[in-house]
């Protein structure tokens, strides 16, 4: 008698793969020479190719049956996150690792709020202090990072444009969400990467950048950004945001600065002080309080 052993994959598990995998894109941003549209651009137009055709071969019909309310909502995602692509990639130019990773990942406030006016989503007082020791986690490790790493002091511009990228993928957060719950992962994913890479490809054309004549290396960066931060990170998390909250989802991604300001001591020389690792410890206690709140 055959016996049937099933696996499930647990959501929580997978968050916390994408988030590691997430956490590698600002050191393959930095060590690309290419402009940073490039780079975002490349990165979203790979990843495209990669999902499109599991898209179209498993779930074509689904294309069919999407709502223009659904199309449009996954418009305004893939626009919303070209934008979030092209402002986080170029912060990096102008302001440390740990201080534009810790900036961008300021978005749980966003989407807290985004949640709890669009889509009904309770956010508690928990949940909300919970927001506030991680939001204050990352602004001790943003201020300490500032002056101590090996790069010149972070800029006012650096940081705006990380903010920025913070409120865009919180409406590319919120809009998944609620898309997610009706329409597959690789149709909805094909589409919101496919318009983001459209915008990217014209923002491309705007600045006037080389759409063609990069050296191997850069290539090969390119691809890296597609396998690692885009399928494992992105789109893992496009399917955890199926059967966990948004709010517990953004939140999460909190920890990519950890993991990038780790790979930054490593990779890039940029060692944080004793006060980044305090703000840390914060940042991880804050996660663990929004995260035990809401599954309760």
């Amino acid at each position: 008698m055959a016996v049937r052993v099933d696996y499930e994959v647990s959501p929580a598990a997978a968050l916390a793969l994408a988030v590691f995998a997430t956490s590698t894109s600002a050191i393959l941003v930095r060590w690309s020479a290419a402009p940073s549209s490039v780079a975002a651009f490349y990165r979203v137009l790979f990843t495209t190719a990669l999902v499109a055709p599991v898209a179209f071969i498993f779930h074509r019909g689904a294309f069919a049956r999407l709502s223009l309310c659904d199309l449009g909502g996954a418009v305004v995602a893939g626009t919303a996150l070209a934008v979030h692509f092209a402002a986080w990639f170029e912060s990096l130019a102008h302001t440390t690792v740990a201080a534009s990773v810790t900036l961008v990942q300021s978005q749980p406030l966003f989407v807290a709020v985004g949640a709890g006016l669009l889509l009904g989503e309770r956010v508690g007082p928990k949940t909300v202090l919970g927001i506030l020791v991680t939001i204050a986690g990352a602004a001790v490790m943003t201020v300490s990072d500032a002056g101590t790493t090996s790069l010149s002091d972070a800029t006012l511009y650096g940081n705006a444009l990380a903010v920025l990228g913070a409120v865009t993928v919180a409406g590319y957060v919120l809009a998944g969400r609620s898309i997610r719950q009706r329409v597959p992962l690789f149709p909805y994913v094909t589409v919101v990467y496919g318009v983001c890479a459209v915008t990217l490809f014209l923002l491309v054309g705007v600045q006037g950048h080389a759409y063609i004549g990069y050296p191997t290396r850069e290539w090969l960066l390119f691809v890296g950004l597609a396998v690692g931060p885009g399928i494992i990170g992105h789109t893992v998390s496009n399917w955890v945001l199926k059967h966990l909250e948004s709010v517990v989802v953004s939140v999460a991604w909190l920890g990519e600065p950890l993991g990038a300001t780790l790979l930054a001591a490593v990779l890039l020389g940029e060692y944080p002080s004793a006060v980044t690792a305090l703000g840390a410890v914060v940042v991880i206690a804050g996660i663990a309080l929004v995260t035990l709140d809401r599954a309760r």
